[in-house]
C-alpha cells in the first residue's frame, strides 16, 4: 500500500462528509486507504458516515475505528498509524477539502525527492487567504514574543520566524513544522521517531513531531504547487473553556519538554507569565462573545 490516509472526526458530520468525499473525488493513480476514527462522538455522525460510505466500507477502502471515549487527536491518529503498513501517512483534518491533485502531487513530489520526510501542501483558509500554521517556525521564547507583539508584521525579514514570513507562501522550501491540517510522513519517519506524542490532547502534536524528527535529522517541506482548502474552527464559532485550556496549555507542553532548559529561569517566567495572559485575555473574550 503505497498511502494512509487518516481521517478524525469529531462531531463534524458535514465537515468529514466533504473532507472523504473530496479525497475520493480527487486524481489519485496509486492504492490508498482511508482511516476514519471517530472520538466517541455520541450525536449519530458515524453513522451517518457509515451508511454513506457503506460501499467504501465493504470493499475496505474506508476502515472506520470508533472510540468509546475523546482520546484527542494525537491518541486517535496513532491507533491508525499503528494499523497501517503504507510507505506513506497523511493526517487530514476533518474540516479540510483537498484539491484534485492535492494528494497525488505532494506525494509524488516526496518520492521524487528520494530521502524520508515530512510534507504539506499549500493550506488555504476559506477566505482563501493562506493559513499561516502551514508553514512556520518553531515557537522560541524571542519568535513567540515578536509574533504575539506584531513585530514580525512591521519587519518580516528580521522578526518573522514564528510564521516563517522568510519563505514566500508560493515556493518550495524547508521549514520548521507544518500543521496537522495536511500532514504527509515517510513511514520510515515514524519507524525511527515514534508515534504523536500523546501528551497532547489537541494542538501542538504536529509541531512537536515536526520538531522531533528534525532532531533526528529528518527535513519539513512546504509545497505550494497543490493546495487544500481548511475551514478553521468553522465548527466551533464559540470555543468551549476546555478547548481554550488546551491550547494555551500545550505551549507550556511544548515549552517544558523542548525549550525549559534551554533558557534560564528569569525567561521561563516570562514565558509562563505570557501564556497565562494570554489565556486569561482569552477567557474574558470567550465570554463576552457568548
Amino acid at each position: 500500500m503505497k498511502l494512509s490516509i487518516i481521517i478524525v472526526n469529531y462531531k463534524t458530520y458535514d465537515y468529514t462528509f466533504s473532507a472523504i468525499k473530496s479525497v475520493l473525488n480527487s486524481y489519485i493513480d496509486f492504492e490508498y486507504e482511508i482511516f476514519l476514527i471517530d472520538n466517541a462522538s455520541n450525536d449519530g455522525s458515524i453513522e451517518k458516515l457509515e451508511q454513506d460510505f457503506f460501499d467504501k466500507i465493504s470493499n475496505n477502502k474506508i476502515e472506520i475505528i470508533k472510540n468509546t471515549e475523546n482520546l484527542g487527536f494525537a491518541k486517535a491518529n496513532n491507533i491508525a498509524i499503528k494499523k497501517s503498513n503504507s510507505d506513506y501517512i497523511l493526517l487530514l483534518n476533518s474540516d479540510t477539502k483537498v484539491s484534485n491533485t492535492a494528494i497525488y502531487g505532494s506525494v509524488n513530489y516526496l518520492e521524487s525527492l528520494h530521502k524520508p520526510a515530512i510534507l504539506t501542501c499549500k493550506v488555504l483558509l476559506e477566505d482563501g487567504k493562506l493559513d499561516h500554521a502551514c508553514k512556520r517556525g518553531f515557537p522560541t521564547p524571542e519568535a513567540s514574543f515578536y509574533y504575539f507583539t506584531k513585530l514580525d508584521k512591521k519587519n518580516p525579514q528580521k522578526y518573522g520566524a514564528y510564521d516563517y514570513l522568510t519563505l514566500d507562501e508560493n515556493e518550495i522550501g524547508y521549514v520548521d513544522a507544518v500543521s496537522g491540517a495536511f500532514m504527509l510522513i515517510a513511514k520510515e519517519i515514524i519507524e525511527n521517531v515514534g508515534l504523536l506524542d500523546e501528551d497532547y490532547f489537541m494542538y501542538a502534536e504536529d509541531i512537536d513531531y515536526c520538531y522531533r524528527a528534525k532532531q533526528a535529522g529528518y527535513e519539513v517541506i512546504y509545497y505550494p504547487k497543490e493546495t487544500i482548502t481548511h475551514y478553521k474552527n468553522k465548527s466551533r464559532p464559540k470555543r468551549k473553556y476546555k478547548t481554550i485550556y488546551n491550547f494555551y496549555h500545550t505551549m507550556w507542553l511544548f515549552y517544558k519538554k523542548h525549550y525549559i532548559k534551554k533558557y534560564n529561569p528569569l525567561v521561563t517566567l516570562s514565558v509562563i507569565c505570557g501564556i497565562s495572559l494570554k489565556y486569561l485575555i482569552e477567557l474574558i473574550k470567550n465570554a463576552v462573545r457568548r
